[in-house]
């Protein structure tokens, strides 16, 4: 009985010091939003990746006929969103925003290598960067209308 009794307390022990080293880890590691460097970091890169799409002739004809200040607000908002900032997305969803415009994969990789190399400009990690691609990346589908 009394072995059976200090197993069990080991097991609690043990599984306390568990949670308690995990709520520890969470704590520690802080939000996507913070790591990007708030609403200023994030506008500081969407800035550097407006330039670089503006000079590159592959895709800035897509951007031809856009409200950019528009489109410069929105994609802010949707970057502070998705990196759990205090932001909530009010723009179209990425089906309906890109359904007319006749992308196709290597526009879709220039835009990401322009966003990483501002990342990069703006000297977020490649943990960070990472951390962005990950919620980033389920809208590739959409944004290709790919089913």
């Amino acid at each position: 009985m009394l072995h059976r009794s200090r197993i069990m307390l080991i097991a609690v022990l043990s599984s306390a010091m568990l949670m308690a080293a995990g709520c520890t880890l969470r704590q520690s590691s802080p939000p996507l939003y913070a790591d990007l460097g708030g609403e200023s970091g994030i506008s500081a890169v969407v800035e550097n990746l407006m330039y670089r799409i503006a000079d590159d002739s592959h895709i800035v004809g897509f951007f031809a006929n856009t409200n950019i200040d528009l489109f410069v607000a929105s994609l802010e908002q949707q970057l502070c969103d998705i990196s759990d900032g205090p932001c909530d997305y009010q723009g179209p969803p990425m089906d309906r925003a890109h359904q007319h415009m006749g992308l196709d994969n290597s526009h879709f990789n220039r835009l990401v290598e322009h966003l990483d190399a501002a990342m990069i400009d703006e000297g977020l990690s490649l943990q960070t960067r990472n951390r962005l691609y990950a919620r980033l990346t389920p809208l590739h589908g959409e944004i290709m209308r790919l089913q």
